[in-house]
C-alpha cells in the first residue's frame, strides 16, 4: 500500500505441517507475509472474516511473536541477552497447542552461534507440539533444518527476479546462502557507490 501498487497475495498450503521457514531476498515480503499469518490466525480465532480468498487453520491456545527489537537504550543488556530473555518469557507461557512467529530472531550474534541457538529453540518447540513460523537470514540454521528433510516442514523463499526486482511472492524453495542485500544497497546508493575507494 505504501508503494501505491496493487497488493500481492500469496498462497500457502501447510496442511499437516508444524514448521514454516521463510528465507530469501531482503525487502522481498518475508516479514509482511509472517505478519499476515499471525493476523489471519487472530482474526479467525476471534470469529472475524479473514482478509484472504480462503483461510483454514486449527485453533491455537496462544499466539506469540518474537520479533527483532532495537538496541536497549539503557544499556542494561545486550541485544542477544534481551532476545533470550524474551524467548524465555514466551516459553514459560506456551502450551503444546501454541503458535510462535519468529522474525529474524537470534541474529544479534554471529552466524554459527545464532544458527545453533535458533535450531535448539526451534527443535525443542517442535518436540513439545508447538507450531513455529520463522523468518530468517541465518543460512546455516535454515539449511540445517532443510537438510533434515522433515515431512512436517515447508520452506518458502521470497522471490527475486533476474533483474534484481522483488515480486513479493513467496515460493516453495530451499534456502540460499545470500539474501541479495546488495540489491537494496544499490537501489539506495547506486551501483557506482559500491566500487572500492581509490587512493
Amino acid at each position: 500500500l505504501s508503494m501505491k501498487r496493487m497488493t500481492v497475495g500469496n498462497d500457502l498450503n501447510d496442511d499437516g505441517k508444524n514448521l514454516i521457514v521463510i528465507t530469501g531476498a531482503n525487502s522481498g515480503g518475508k516479514s509482511t507475509f509472517l505478519r499476515s499469518l499471525g493476523v489471519g490466525q487472530l482474526m479467525m480465532q476471534a470469529g472475524m472474516f479473514v482478509a484472504a480468498e480462503n483461510f483454514s487453520a486449527e485453533v491455537r491456545d496462544g499466539i506469540f511473536t518474537h520479533y527483532r527489537r532495537e538496541e536497549d537504550a539503557t544499556m542494561e543488556s545486550g541485544k542477544l541477552d534481551e532476545e533470550l530473555s524474551r524467548i524465555s518469557g514466551i516459553v514459560d507461557r506456551l502450551s503444546p497447542r501454541s503458535l510462535v512467529l519468529f522474525n529474524e530472531s537470534f541474529a544479534a550474534t554471529n552466524e554459527m552461534e545464532g544458527s545453533e541457538i535458533a535450531a535448539q529453540i526451534t527443535n525443542a518447540l517442535l518436540e513439545s507440539g508447538v507450531r513455529v513460523s520463522f523468518v530468517t537470514h541465518l543460512y546455516e540454521f535454515a539449511r540445517g533444518l532443510h537438510d533434515e528433510k522433515m515431512s512436517h516442514a515447508v520452506f518458502l523463499r521470497a522471490e527475486r527476479r533476474p533483474d534484481g526486482t522483488r515480486s513479493f511472492r513467496l515460493i516453495e524453495a530451499n534456502p540460499l546462502q545470500t539474501s541479495y542485500g546488495k540489491d537494496v544497497y544499490e537501489a539506495e546508493f547506486g551501483s557506482d557507490r559500491a566500487r572500492p575507494m581509490q587512493r
